[in-house]
């Protein structure tokens, strides 16, 4: 039994044309990825419009809804909204081929099409590399965050710990 099944589209039998669906995606969808995330607590809403057309198909994909994530600095977690846009064409031939980054080839026996993998990859495309709080209004925050946190070095170890070649260094500079 295919653990996406509840993520196919059958076109097969349907009229050319537009077609709508949607999808609500929470935390049992990656789940079944069985991969780890940097964010708990998905709320996201996928909507598909399909474009059927005689020889291929047309999906565009707006995914968009809120997921919980942890500031890089504060360890505060907070709401951050995900918005992901995009369109594929799928086409049928031989066999399956995700070559192309917008066109995918699906087997002519095929009649439906699977999107979950599409949709994972893009709330994960969605996810900043720097997860920064909302709360966290300015710079001054960060600056001050930053120092409250940071490893304090006493001066007098600062200079017992000096490498021997900086030392001979420092003396070259002090003599001029």
């Amino acid at each position: 039994m295919d653990k996406f099944k509840n993520y196919n589209i059958a076109f097969t039998g349907l009229k050319t044309g537009k077609h709508e669906f949607r999808f609500e995606i929470d935390q049992a969808f990656f789940d079944l990825f069985g991969i780890e995330q940097e964010f708990t607590k998905p709320r996201i809403q996928v909507d598909v419009l399909l474009d059927k057309h005689t020889t291929f198909l047309e999906f565009w994909f707006d995914i968009s809804g809120k997921i919980e994530l942890v500031c890089d600095i504060s360890n505060e977690e907070f709401d951050h909204p995900i918005k992901h846009d995009m369109k594929i064409l799928v086409k049928q031939g031989e066999e399956y081929d995700d070559s192309n980054e917008e066109v995918i080839t699906i087997p002519h026996s095929d009649s439906d099409f699977n999107i979950a993998q599409l949709v994972y990859e893009g709330v994960m495309l969605s996810v900043p590399m720097k997860k920064l709080s909302p709360n966290l209004k300015d710079e001054d925050d960060y600056h001050q965050l930053l120092e409250k946190y940071s490893p304090k070095i006493k001066e007098e170890e600062q200079e017992d710990e000096i490498d021997p070649r900086w030392a001979a260094l420092k003396k070259l500079k002090d003599n001029n």
